[in-house]
């Protein structure tokens, strides 16, 4: 890939600009030179960050990804109704809290009207994001029988009002950004009306457009078709496009930039319980060996440090229902997974997290790297692939 250069930030790999869609080198590696990602005015950095997934990627998993490398992340979706609704109470208040180490951060935002979307859009700006993000990919079905997420995708007018409505509403310092499929499903129709989203997206302002190499139709089966990131980037040229879809260890993450010249990527299944996937990206970026997995103390500490960031955003009885999907995915680093991903089941809070831990991590063995398989299973039917990425 032909980028351009820079002297700085070279200890990131990165280069200021944005990347261009050409003949990629034989070698993927070494990423010597990647683009400094930035989204209108707000700088991002290295190309590789959290991707928004529901139910997961909280507060705590936004703070564990950036400590471990992520230049950014986004916060689970969001319902505009939700969020006019939305008051002042304890149980719900993590939804809008955000911490300084967070930033910058996007908040993203899920619904069916033009009106509400705006007005949600506003609560987000009031909370403090940086980043406004319109999902029009969700494929989930209760998601599409509601009228929103991917479903816009086969209403381009309504889609781009919302955007319309949205950017008017947002300040012009904050960027807005939206979260694509590549349509509906296969037909020359839906990829029509992508391509009239796409293109009117942009007319409207929008500062970025992340797209999923998948059709709401396929949901998690098949194979994310990079292909098409490659045609959407050669169409938008200098305009900020990111992908995403089938990115489950650092050297997916490189592939598909090396592969389709797009601008950056978002990594969502790919990182849950393993954060570390974002330092292992810049490092192959740097021309660095892939870093040997985190051994089980290495593990141990980050997991405790996980459960203590619930547990002070959620309390400790409903941290510890919240950490055992986490912990399942965690278990995916460890020599004995399936003996751990059971034990994490049975977890019912702090003392019994804890004796987990000394119990399947007190010796420090080598761990693993996680087997890409597992998340592309649990997102084919497992009910897991109910979220919206």
């Amino acid at each position: 890939m032909t980028l351009p250069t820079s002297t700085s930030d070279s200890d990131l790999g990165l280069v200021h600009g944005s990347a261009t869609a050409v003949e990629a080198p034989a070698t993927p590696t070494p990423f010597d030179r990647l683009p400094h990602l930035t989204l209108g005015k707000v700088s991002i950095g290295f190309p590789v960050v959290q991707a928004a997934l529901s139910g997961y990627s909280d507060g705590p998993m936004r703070i564990v990804a950036r400590r471990h490398g992520a230049s950014y992340s986004l916060c689970e979706v969001m319902l505009d109704q939700f969020l006019i609704t939305l008051k002042d109470r304890k149980r719900t208040s993590h939804f809008l809290h955000l911490t300084d180490e967070e930033h910058p951060v996007g908040g993203q935002l899920m619904g069916a009207e033009p009106e509400q979307f705006a007005l949600g859009a506003r609560k987000l700006v009031e909370a403090g994001f940086d980043v406004i993000d319109i999902n029009f990919g969700c494929p989930v079905r209760k998601v599409l029988g509601r009228c929103r997420g991917g479903f816009h995708l086969s209403q381009p007018k309504v889609a781009l009002e919302i955007v319309r409505r949205t950017r008017d509403t947002v300040p012009a310092e904050i960027p807005v950004t939206v979260k694509m499929r590549r349509g509906i499903d296969d037909s020359a129709e839906s990829r029509d009306k992508f391509f009239e989203i796409l293109d009117g997206a942009f007319d409207a302002g929008v500062a970025g457009i992340t797209v999923h190499g998948r059709t709401v139709e396929q949901r998690y089966v098949g194979p994310s078709r990079w292909e098409f990131l490659t045609e959407v980037k050669r169409h938008v040229g200098s305009k900020r496009i990111l992908g995403s879809g089938d990115l489950f260890t650092a050297a997916d993450c490189l592939e598909m930039l090396r592969r389709t010249g797009i601008d950056g990527v978002t990594v969502a299944r790919g990182a849950i319980g393993n954060p570390w996937i974002f330092a292992q990206a810049r490092a192959l970026a740097a021309g660095r060996p892939l870093p040997e997995p985190p051994t089980l103390h290495v593990q141990r500490e980050l997991l405790r440090e996980h459960f203590r960031l619930a547990e002070g955003t959620y309390g400790e009885r409903r941290a510890a229902v919240l950490m055992r999907k986490f912990g399942i995915k965690y278990a995916a680093l460890h020599p004995e997974y399936e003996t751990v991903r059971a034990a994490y089941g049975s977890v019912l809070g702090r003392d019994d997290w804890n004796r987990l831990l000394d119990l399947h991590y007190g010796e420090d063995r080598p761990g693993v790297h996680p087997d890409p398989h597992r998340h592309r299973s649990a997102g084919e039917g497992s009910g897991e692939g109910e979220s919206c990425d």
